[in-house]
């Protein structure tokens, strides 16, 4: 007797649980959803899909604020410090295959040139830097949301670069010896064929 009791409570529990979550009357469940309308454009395809170019460096970020300017801003701010980490990712490279063909395991004064020339490129070369591509959409929270494409042609960083390692002898001797200048070299000479102007 009692077991049968307590059966048909806990069936009557949750038909009542079902009712009030599930149903079509207006319940909880329903009235949840017509409170957080969703409206958000699509995510530039760039973004997604970042350009790839021989020749340059592509970076993307994003940032939110109630103020567009700042949105973009931040977001183009963020996208520097991700091209700064592509090329020294790059140049960090060039340092060790600098260190391999030379032999400069012990040479760690002509190594911290090179290592210091290449920072200050990427600090300079990357605050000059714009962006590509923007783009932003209004949040639901009020604010903007803004999409950036940043670019830096390798080129314009390694014609840099290869004027700092210049105006040091020793350290210009040693390095054009090696497969790290022809590389260098070899990206300098595209960057400036692309800033001739066509010929007529």
């Amino acid at each position: 007797m009692r077991t049968s009791v307590l059966r048909a409570s806990v069936l009557a529990f949750s038909v009542l649980a079902s009712a009030a979550c599930g149903g079509t009357g207006g319940g909880m469940g329903s009235a949840q959803v017509g409170l957080s309308p969703v409206n958000v454009k699509k995510v530039p395809d760039w973004f997604t899909s970042v350009p790839t170019d021989a020749n340059t460096i592509y970076a993307v970020a994003t940032a939110e604020s109630r103020d567009l300017q700042l949105a973009i801003n931040k977001a183009v701010a963020d996208g520097r410090n991700n091209l700064a980490q592509q090329m020294e990712v790059k140049f960090s490279g060039m340092t060790k295959r600098f260190q391999e063909e030379t032999g400069l395991g012990g040479d760690a004064e002509l190594l911290d040139q090179f290592t210091q020339a290449y920072k200050g490129i990427v600090n300079t070369t990357i605050n000059g830097s714009r962006p590509a591509k923007q783009e932003f959409e209004p949040t639901t929270s009020g604010g903007y949301r803004a999409y950036v494409l940043m670019e830096l042609p390798i080129g314009q960083a390694s014609q840099a670069l290869m004027q700092r390692v210049k105006a040091q002898e020793q350290l210009y001797t040693r390095f054009r010896a090696t497969q790290a200048f022809e590389e260098l070299n070899k990206e300098i000479e595209k960057y400036e064929a692309s800033q001739r102007p066509p010929k007529p």
